[in-house]
C-alpha cells in the first residue's frame, strides 16, 4: 500500500474514532443526567442538582410504588427472556434450516416488530385482545405475550447469525453415529450456537425490562412495570425518586451487558477477529 493511500486510511480511521466518540457522548449524556438527578439533595426533580445526596436512593427502597414496579419488571423480563429464548431459537432454526416457498415472508413476519412502531404494535395487540374476548386484555399472560412479540426478533436475529456460521454436517455426523435428533442438537448444535442464544436472551431481557410502548396498553394497577410507574409518577409529581429508580434500571442494564461480554465470545459469534 502506497503512502498516500495509507495516509487516507489513517485519516478515515481517525474520523471514525471521532464520530464514534461523539455518538457515545450523545448516548451517555442522558444517562449522566438521570444519575445526577437521582443523587440530587433538593426536594424537586431539577438539573443541575443542588447537591449530592443518597436521600432519594433510600427513598426508592422505601417506596412501595417504585420498588414493587422494579421487582415486577425484573420478574416479567426474566419470564419473557426464558420464553423468547426458547421460541426464538426454535423459530430461527426453522427459518434457517428449511427452504420452502414463503420462508422469506415468514422471516419478515417474525422480524416485523423491529420495524413497526411500538405504540402501533401495542395498540393493535390491545384491540385484538379486546375484540376477540379471550381474556388476555389487561392481564399478566397478555403482557408476557406482548413482550415476547417485541423481544423474540432479537433472539431470532442472533441465533440465525450463529446458525449461518454453523456447519450442519457436524450434526449429521452425530446422527449417523446413532445420536437421536434431540441428542445431536443438544450436544453438537446448541454448544456451537450458544453465543448467539445467550446474546439474544440478554437482549430480550433488556428490551423487556425497559419496554414502555407495549406495556402502556397492558398495564393495570396490579401489573405495573417500572417504565409505566415512572411515566405515571412524572405526570403528577417531580420527586427525584423517579430518577433514583432510573439509576437502578441503568445499573441493571450495565450489569446485563457486562455479563454478556463475559459469557459471549464475540469473535466466534460474529466471525470477526477483534484486536
Amino acid at each position: 500500500m502506497s503512502k498516500p493511500k495509507l495516509r487516507e486510511v489513517n485519516e478515515l480511521g481517525t474520523l471514525v474514532k471521532i464520530g464514534s466518540g461523539i455518538a457515545l457522548a450523545i448516548l451517555l449524556i442522558p444517562v449522566f443526567i438521570v444519575v445526577l438527578t437521582g443523587l440530587n439533595s433538593g426536594d424537586h426533580l431539577t438539573f443541575p442538582p443542588k447537591g449530592i445526596s443518597l436521600r432519594w436512593i433510600f427513598a426508592f427502597f422505601k417506596s412501595e410504588e417504585f420498588l414493587s414496579a422494579f421487582l415486577f419488571s425484573f420478574g416479567l423480563a426474566l419470564i419473557t427472556m426464558a420464553l423468547s429464548t426458547i421460541f426464538g431459537t426454535l423459530a430461527a432454526i426453522f427459518i434457517t434450516r428449511f427452504n420452502f416457498p414463503g420462508v422469506q415472508a415468514l422471516r419478515a413476519l417474525f422480524l416485523s416488530p423491529l420495524i413497526l412502531p411500538g405504540i402501533v404494535l401495542g395498540l393493535a395487540l390491545y384491540i385484538f385482545y379486546v375484540s376477540t374476548d379471550i381474556g388476555l386484555a389487561r392481564s399478566y399472560p397478555g403482557m408476557v405475550i406482548a413482550h415476547m412479540l417485541v423481544t423474540m426478533p432479537y433472539v431470532i436475529g442472533t441465533v440465525s447469525a450463529s446458525l449461518f456460521n454453523f456447519d450442519v454436517n457436524l450434526e449429521n455426523a452425530a446422527r449417523s453415529l446413532g445420536a437421536s435428533p434431540l441428542t445431536a442438537f443438544r450436544k453438537v448444535t446448541l454448544p456451537n450456537i450458544s453465543n448467539g442464544v445467550m446474546a439474544g436472551s440478554v437482549f430480550a431481557f433488556i428490551v423487556s425490562f425497559g419496554q414502555f410502548d407495549v406495556s402502556l396498553f397492558m398495564a393495570t394497577p396490579n401489573n405495573t412495570p417500572l417504565p409505566i410507574a415512572l411515566y405515571w409518577s412524572l405526570r403528577y409529581t417531580f420527586e427525584p425518586t423517579a430518577a433514583a429508580a432510573g439509576i437502578f434500571a441503568i445499573a441493571l442494564v450495565i450489569i446485563s451487558m457486562l455479563i454478556t461480554s463475559k459469557l459471549v465470545n464475540l469473535q466466534k459469534f460474529s466471525g470477526v477477529k477483534f484486536d
